[in-house]
């Protein structure tokens, strides 16, 4: 079956009939899948154009042709090497090779079906899809005698050789044996496992920032019908009626999520449950886990595979299926990797190398897509960040100390020479922070060789010490013999906090150090003087590169994608230009539904600016001009209007300035005539006891002020910061979000340590490839501009939500009006700015545009 060109039309089998934006889009994928050879595709599609429905269908569209072709060609390979045989022998293996996967095809689908019939049984009974607890019991009873042995650290003697997740030897050979293990050798003839036939597979890997991104993403994914990945004319040839094929997808997860033994799950930690499954693991632990997949549940091993390749199943039906088969959920989701044709997976498990390979994900050959992928240079960092602080470090060495003092005697010499190593570590970097809690100066960078010259600490191999740490799971050994010995004592309730775990996060930073990384230290405020070391990754380049360098091709879509030319510079910077291809669709609302106007100034001819940088937002007079725009918009706007300001503590001043002093209403404050106006509402940042509950309650009260009956088209004022809680996620449509209004932009502090060594490192790198003084400083410059913009582009995202919502968008400051900062606006933001949105009329050119757009939907 030859690829369709880009001339030609394509079915993308759209449960709906798409929109011509949605067409765009998904052609667009699919020519980029279909090109391959490390093809990336950079794609803007605004929220409410049905951007996820139109990545499942392009990419699964794709894969199902590409397996045609494959078949194809497999068919035209066998042809080829019977070249010179009588005719009859060739069709006779033709149709034998036909027959083979024909048949093998059906029984797989065969199989799978009566699954689903049988899970649709499960569920018309009135079978709750929840969580079910295992009873206690089934872990067995922990024995009285020497119930402190199992914190006894037995590291040594090369008997246990362990892998990356601390599995011993005689684990990984028995996960071998169950099809958990050699990918290679074990998998590859598993049912539904296509691929070029040279080993490489075609998968497409998903991936979003949150788990209910996920979830919602595979609700989505059961909406189309494909045609079968076999081509139709064989299976009509074979006397098959035309038929569909159920996408095959699998969800990964941490073991945090996963986890079905109640002993494990409720450790709570990421750290602690990992170090305790594996521990469960090992030849020496006198416990197993009843759950791990081996000879003795390989049956229901092999249901859980079936099961969620037949249900298109999200993370808590993963949970739901591993506990009605009594068989580990986290481990048995292997085994559908290579049957499964869309793997979902949070940003962590994608990210780093060494969770893929612990998961054993092979990206060659395969798709990856990135969704909300508008921060992904973030996730980059945020996966590789690590911080410690000096409170927890003192805490760190007593639990040391607690530990040592009860096995001191009992531990053998490698043991006893490592765990003392590690005290080391702990009091060198506890003696660098107590030196600089003294010395004046909240925040800095730190030189890495400095933290670790007290004590002889410099000398010790990090490397070596952390996989003693991994393989001994020490952390885990030692916070839960020290939680132990504290209850024993007394019954006050304990922290929480893993903070041996917090320290090999961070020792493993030092050791993952490079060029692309610094360490700050930051003095934090509070009754009890504290500060934190902190690792910062400047840059995704070098992380990013194992996955630019491995899949077919690369897709990072969002709704806010611009400005596009960071994602080029800092995760492919090596990619020829033609191995790219960007897209900014337009939105699928009427041009009647969206009003965009930029505010230069509140008089007209420009003056009194609105310029809300560092070194003028404090002007009291521009507040207070502010403050009137918004009442004068309050008149006129029904329902919700949405305020975002650059900074908590920017909003702070200037929600200050309005409540102080007189207006010109018969001296009542700014603040009181807007209240007289509509219900104000504020997000409250974490420092000044706000928080993801504050949140909620803020905007419930915000949605039932919007929805009040007894005062129709009110509405209510909400407050909010670009980037904080309520910039992103957040869903203000309709009535919730009748005007957003961006106050100013919000650029980082560049005299922050982590943003001069950003721009440093930018810089420097720019250097380093030829580049000029003056090229380097508008690099930095731009990848500063970028950094604010695209903060600015995900605020106005929260208005306009789907083809019936409507909404005006006013931005304030004349920097808005510079083409250089326009410019990376959305294009559909961009093409709604018409004449009158770029003048300098003032606040009453900006209420005749508004009013009549507001009349229009009266």
């Amino acid at each position: 079956m030859a690829a369709p060109t880009s001339e030609e039309p394509i079915d993308f089998h759209h449960p709906y009939t798409p929109y011509p934006v949605q067409l765009e889009f998904m052609r667009t994928v699919y020519d980029v899948l279909e090109r391959g050879n490390g093809q990336v595709g950079i794609l803007e599609s605004p929220t409410g154009t049905g951007k996820s429905l139109s990545l499942i269908c392009s990419a699964i569209t794709w894969l199902r042709n590409h397996k045609r072709k494959g078949f194809d060609a497999g068919l035209d390979e066998t042809r080829r090497q019977m070249v010179g045989e009588p005719e009859w022998m060739v069709e006779t293996a033709l149709r034998r090779k036909r027959e083979e996967l024909v048949g093998k095809w059906e029984e797989r689908e065969e199989r799978l079906e009566r699954l689903r019939r049988k899970e649709k049984e499960l569920e018309e009974r009135g079978r709750e899809r929840k969580r079910v607890r295992v009873e206690e019991g089934q872990m067995g009873g922990r024995k009285e005698v020497d119930e402190e042995e199992e914190f006894l650290v037995v590291v040594g003697g090369g008997e246990d050789e362990r892998d990356e997740e601390g599995l011993s030897r005689e684990t990984r050979e028995m996960m071998v044996k169950v099809g958990l293990g050699g990918w290679k050798k074990e998998e590859e003839e598993r049912d539904g496992d296509e691929g070029d036939g040279e080993g490489i597979k075609w998968q497409i890997y998903y991936t979003s920032r949150t788990h209910s991104q996920l979830t919602q993403f595979i609700s989505e994914l059961r909406r189309p019908e494909f045609p079968p990945s076999l081509p139709v004319e064989i299976l009509e040839k074979d006397g098959k009626e035309e038929t569909k094929e159920t996408v095959k997808e699998i969800t990964l997860s941490s073991r945090q999520k996963l986890c079905i033994n109640p002993t494990v799950a409720r450790l709570g930690s990421v750290s602690a449950i990992n170090d305790r499954c594996t521990e469960l693991q090992q030849s020496k632990s006198k416990e197993k886990c009843a759950f791990m997949p081996n000879t003795e549940n390989l049956k229901q091993t092999h249901q859980f595979r079936d099961t969620t390749l037949a249900t298109v199943p999200d993370i808590e039906d993963m949970y739901r299926i591993g506990k009605q088969l009594q068989v580990c959920p986290y481990y048995a989701s292997r085994t559908a990797i290579p049957g499964a044709e869309i793997i979902t997976l949070p940003y962590p498990l994608l990210l780093q190398k060494n969770a893929r390979e612990a998961l054993g994900i092979e990206l060659e050959g395969s798709v990856v897509i990135i969704d909300e992928a508008h921060n992904i240079m973030d996730a980059v960092a945020n996966v590789y960040a690590a911080d410690i602080r000096l409170s927890e470090l003192r805490r760190g060495r007593q639990m040391l100390g607690v530990y040592v003092k009860r096995f001191g005697k009992k531990l053998k010499g490698e043991n006893r020479v490592m765990v003392a190593q590690i005290g080391k570590v702990v009091e060198s970097l506890k003696d660098w922070l107590e030196t600089q809690l003294q010395v004046k100066g909240d925040q800095g960078i730190a030189d890495p060789n400095s933290l670790l010259k007290s004590r002889g600490a410099d000398q010790i191999n990090l490397y070596t010490l952390m996989k003693y740490i991994q393989d001994s799971k020490l952390a885990y050994k030692v916070e839960s013999y020290v939680v132990h010995a504290e209850d024993s004592q007394d019954s006050s309730p304990k922290s929480s906090t893993p903070v041996l775990h917090t320290l090999v996060s961070f020792l493993a930073a030092l050791t993952n150090l490079s060029t692309e990384g610094r360490i700050f230290y930051e003095k934090l405020p509070g009754d009890n003087p504290d500060i934190k070391l902190s690792y910062l990754l400047l840059s995704p380049t070098h992380a990013f590169s194992s996955i630019a360098s491995s899949a077919r091709a690369v897709i990072l879509a969002g709704g806010t994608m611009s400005p596009f030319e960071d994602y080029k510079a800092h995760l492919f910077p090596e990619l020829p230009g033609g191995k790219l291809t960007t897209l900014s669709c337009g939105h699928v609302i009427p041009e009647t539904n969206l009003f965009v106007h930029t505010l230069a100034s509140y008089k007209p001819g420009g003056l009194d600016t609105f310029e809300f940088s560092f070194g003028k937002r404090s002007d009291k007079t521009m507040i207070k001009n502010l403050g009137l725009v918004l009442l004068n918009i309050c008149s006129v706007a029904p329902d919700g209007v949405v305020v975002f300001f650059p900074s908590y503590g920017y909003l702070d001043e200037v929600v200050g300035v309005w409540q102080q002093g007189e207006g010109d209403g018969g001296g009542k404050s700014i603040w009181e005539r807007l209240e007289a106006k509509k219900p104000l509402f504020r997000d409250m940042s974490s420092s000044t006891g706000g928080g993801a509950s504050s949140t909620d309650d803020i905007l419930g009260r915000y949605s039932t002020a919007v929805d009040a009956p007894d005062r129709p088209h009110r509405g209510a004022v909400l407050f909010s910061v670009i980037g904080g809680r309520l910039s992103e996620g957040i869903n203000f449509s309709d009535a919730l979000c009748r005007l957003v209004l961006i106050v100013g932009l919000p650029y980082p502090n560049l005299h922050s340590p982590e943003w001069k060594a950003r721009i440093e490192y930018l810089e420097s790198t720019c250097v380093a490839r030829g580049g000029s003084k003056e090229e380097a400083k508008v690099e930095a410059r731009e990848f500063y501009e970028n950094a604010a913009m695209r903060a600015v582009n995900q605020s106005i995202g929260r208005a306009v939500r789907h083809r019936g919502d409507w909404s005006g968008i006013v931005l304030v400051d004349r920097r808005y009006g510079m083409e250089r900062v326009r410019g990376k606006l959305p294009g559909w933001i961009r093409n709604g700015m018409k004449g009158e949105g770029m003048d300098n009329r003032g606040v009453a050119g900006l209420m005749g545009g508004l009013g009549a757009f507001f009349r229009g939907k009266a």
